[in-house]
């Protein structure tokens, strides 16, 4: 009685590529990490599963609904849902071993149960650098997260993007200038500027029982636009006489003046009032970045600052500023798009190719170029020459060894370029020589 076949699938909501799509994200993800580290980021990494309470110290509601919990013996653990409430319980565990201001990055896998829908991802990469600081952090810092968000796109192979700026505690500043004090819903309303337009808008905030002045003052608020400076200008000349608006504007004044200091140009980089960002975590400076020729897929990077990062673990006040990047939907999307494609079948340079009886030969040669630093690999299975220059092509590696009686003998190598065809005899030393 034959064994039932289990059908070969996986679960919606995770990503499996091919071994060439998988070179292209292992490739854009060491490029990222690369970037992080140029800046003097350090790495770390904390365990995908957490204790169910530090995941959850903050309190449910939406992300109770989305971790996945569950029990071993009378253990509660769930799967982390972001590498942000991990960073907080590792700084404060932590906290006597570090130094501050710590600059950490974490790239790592996170779990959350989405509703099923192309593109959203319940097992996903994401790429977070952050700076902690001990009672207080500099503002400059908020000015030198650009640059890394600036120079790890450029290398990404992107020339036209934008990093949107905003200050939380200009937002909040207004708001309670007009006596809004609770500006959740109306942040969410201009959220939507984009989707459904100012009359749209103006719609959400009259459902929301607030005045026509206050809504003018919004839409008034929401349309300044201009250059960085300007914009600068006319929130000054507002006059708005709250503390903490006054607070939000000096810190965006500061901001713009090093941001262009840390290498960013001008083109890259722009203040727009309407970004808000997690509206019960950030406090003051926030990001959003955009790729400008598609603006469909959204926000490649965002982030910003934030007054306390660890205070469901420490009586330590951690200020701190940090961006992430959730790199496999932004993956999806540029693969979706044909923005980017896989070019890479294989990383090995070179195929060696041993003829009946002359394996030892090849392996080391193999050992021979390894050691070089060249990836190559041995063809073992044997078969028919043309079938195995065949396996060579379709997996685009540039050049083939073969080694037979006459090259064992005359202790040299036929050295092939697969993509012109020349072939030529010569030693190890020049193979390597000519491959370097």
């Amino acid at each position: 009685m034959s064994k039932d076949i289990v059908k070969p699938s996986i679960l919606p909501g995770f990503m499996e590529l091919t071994p060439e799509d998988q070179i292209l994200f292992n490739k854009m993800l060491d490029t990222i990490r690369r970037n992080y580290e140029k800046f003097g980021f350090l790495p770390i990494d904390t365990p995908v599963i957490e204790k169910t309470e530090v995941l959850l110290a903050k309190g449910g509601g939406e992300t109770e609904k989305q971790i996945y919990r569950f029990e071993k013996g009378s253990t509660d653990m769930s799967l982390r849902f972001d590498l942000t409430v991990p960073l907080a319980r590792y700084v404060a565990q932590h906290y006597s071993e570090l130094s501050f201001p710590f600059r950490r990055y974490h790239v790592g896998k996170v779990y959350r149960g989405e509703r099923n829908q192309k593109g959203r991802f319940r097992e996903f990469y994401q790429c977070d650098i952050d700076i902690i600081g001990n009672g207080s952090l500099n503002i400059i810092n908020d000015a030198e997260i650009p640059s890394v968000i600036y120079s790890t796109f450029k290398d990404l192979g992107f020339d036209s993007f934008t990093i949107m700026i905003n200050n939380r505690k200009v937002l909040k500043g207004f708001f309670q200038s007009i006596d809004i004090e609770d500006s959740t819903f109306v942040l969410r309303a201009i959220d939507k500027l984009d989707k459904i337009g100012i009359d749209g808008v103006e719609k959400e905030l009259k459902s929301l029982d607030i005045t026509d002045n206050a809504i003018q003052r919004i839409k008034e608020f929401i349309n300044i636009k201009g250059s960085n400076e300007e914009v600068l200008e006319e929130l000054n000349n507002l006059g708005i006489d709250n503390e903490v608006f006054k607070e939000g504007l000096e810190e965006l004044f500061e901001v713009n003046k090093y941001i262009n200091l840390f290498g960013v140009p001008k083109d890259n980089y722009k203040i727009d009032l309407t970004i808000a960002r997690g509206l019960d975590y950030y406090t003051g400076t926030v990001y959003e970045t955009f790729l400008d020729e598609y603006p469909s897929i959204g926000s490649v990077c965002s982030g910003g600052r934030y007054d306390d990062l660890a205070t469901h673990y420490t009586k330590q006040k951690l200020p701190g500023v940090g961006i992430s990047i959730g790199f496999t939907r932004l993956f999806y999307q540029l693969m979706e798009a044909k923005i980017i494609k896989s070019e890479d079948n294989s990383l090995t340079k070179v195929l060696i190719i041993p003829m009946d009886g002359f394996i030892d030969n090849g392996v080391k040669a193999a050992n021979a170029l390894r050691e070089a630093g060249i990836y190559s690999q041995v063809y073992v299975d044997g078969g028919k020459i043309g079938k195995i220059f065949n396996y060579a092509d379709k997996l685009n590696i540039p050049y083939v060894i073969v080694i037979g009686q006459e090259e064992a003998e005359n202790n040299s190598y036929s050295f092939r370029d697969m993509k012109t065809g020349e072939q030529k005899n010569i030693s190890i030393e020049e193979v390597i020589k000519s491959l370097k």
